[in-house]
């Protein structure tokens, strides 16, 4: 259990780990190239060695130099050769290595495995399992509930068009875009229904875009033609992780203090770069600093009202600091949340009601009654095993005496030293 000790305000430089979104596109595209690739930046942690090592498994090596001086990993492309593994993939909670290495495995030519924890075997890939079929692969849920763990019987994708039956998850839509150059047909994807976190999608696409594939789209993301080809082994940069940036952000906003993330370039690739401007809106000023964003943050912040469908990962991190500005805040159009590493909607409402704060959980939102944290009191919060429950919760401890964190080690799924590095703030 970690207890966070309060600070009068913040005045800090901060460099947050790689992109954990970029890293695990850009692992998956440098290893369908043809030839080696040099990854720079990339995101060492959990998640992102679940997907490393699956793809070695999968006949990819990935060879990792992760020292302060040198942080690249090599990746050796095979050209979209995929070997059959001798055993079951297990991906953890990993949801995107879960639903990008599906797609993957069915480039191959044999019978693939993947499986996953408890939680990831609850949370649904059948519209991505109905969408390869579409393009002729034979994939089944084993316990024939649309979750993992899945059996494909792999020999490639015939391609031509297919329907994705729904577009809530931006990863299903990403991992069908990542493997379909390598169709024996030229691929047409359509999406039915509205597409949520949709920056995801133009991450995707810009990632493909420089590893050498160019997708034609339309404005609404529904409609995508990829052209036959091979992604080209390249050098890539990978920009620090907005996700991670967003609790020191946070953490400014919230002790009128000042925190400068110096790795999380202005335009960023990432959508959760988008709270800088929300955080705005609630009255922190903000700059650009060299290659970084500077959030200067204010004694009386304001509530908003926001629509957060293409930022989920940060609703936590701004209800947070909802629950310290003062009227009403309402996050609107999050039931996606409810199939992340928890039902984060529910958790959140009941970690910041645990606090002492007044909110209200619905369907698709949630509203905070801020009253600047007067209300607000010590607690033991719960994580639910959800490395973003432990981040956004502990910025709370910042200002409020007597906040402890279960199960702080949850962090490493995506940001392993976020406590060492979090302790620069206090």
């Amino acid at each position: 259990m970690k207890e966070i000790s309060p600070v009068s305000t913040v005045d800090a430089t901060i460099a947050v780990p790689g992109s954990k979104s970029l890293t695990q596109r850009a692992l998956i595209a440098a290893a369908l190239a043809d030839g080696r690739s040099k990854l720079f930046g990339p995101l060492t942690s959990e998640d992102t060695d679940y997907t490393s090592q699956a793809l070695g498994e999968m006949g990819i090596t990935v060879q990792k130099e992760n020292t302060p001086e040198d942080n690249c990993w090599q990746v050796e492309g095979q050209g979209g050769r995929i070997a059959t593994p001798t055993r079951e993939i297990f991906l953890g909670n990993n949801g995107t290595a879960t639903r990008f290495l599906t797609s993957v495995a069915t480039l191959g030519n044999g019978v693939f495995t993947i499986d996953s924890e408890e939680r990831m075997r609850q949370r649904p890939i059948g519209p991505l399992m109905e969408a390869l079929q579409g393009w002729g692969v034979e994939i089944r849920s084993v316990a024939g509930t649309g979750c993992p763990p899945l059996i494909i019987n792999s020999h490639g994708l015939v391609g031509g068009t297919t329907i994705l039956p729904e577009g809530k998850s931006s990863q299903y839509l990403s991992s069908l875009l990542l493997v379909a150059p390598y169709a024996a047909r030229p691929a047409i994807l359509e999406v039915r229904g509205e597409v949520l976190s949709k920056p995801y999608v133009l991450m995707t696409l810009s990632v493909m875009a420089d590893f050498g594939i160019e997708v034609e789209c339309n404005q609404d993301l529904t409609h995508f033609a990829i052209p036959q080809g091979c992604y080209r082994a390249m050098e890539y940069q990978i920009e620090g992780d907005a996700s991670s940036a967003s609790y020191f952000w946070a953490a400014a906003a919230i002790t009128a203090g000042r925190v400068t993330v110096s790795n999380v370039p202005v335009p960023s690739l990432q959508g959760d770069a988008g709270l800088v401007p929300l955080l705005a809106r609630m009255g922190c000023e903000i700059s650009r600093q060299g290659e970084g964003i500077t959030v200067q943050g204010r004694k009386h912040l304001e509530g908003i009202t926001v629509d957060m469908g293409n930022m989920p990962d940060v609703v936590p991190t701004l209800a947070v600091v909802a629950a310290f500005a003062h009227g009403k805040t309402v996050i609107n159009n999050i039931a996606h949340l409810r199939i992340k590493e928890c039902d984060r909607l529910n958790a959140v409402v009941t970690e910041l009601t645990r606090m002492g704060a007044q909110v209200e959980e619905h369907q698709d939102s949630m509203i905070i009654y801020g009253d600047g944290g007067v209300r607000l009191h010590g607690a033991v919060i719960d994580t639910y095993n959800d490395h973003r429950m432990a981040m956004s919760f502990a910025v709370t401890g910042l200002r409020v005496p007597g906040i402890q964190i279960n199960d702080e080690s949850c962090v490493a799924k995506s940001f392993p030293d976020f406590w060492e590095r979090f302790t620069w703030l206090t």
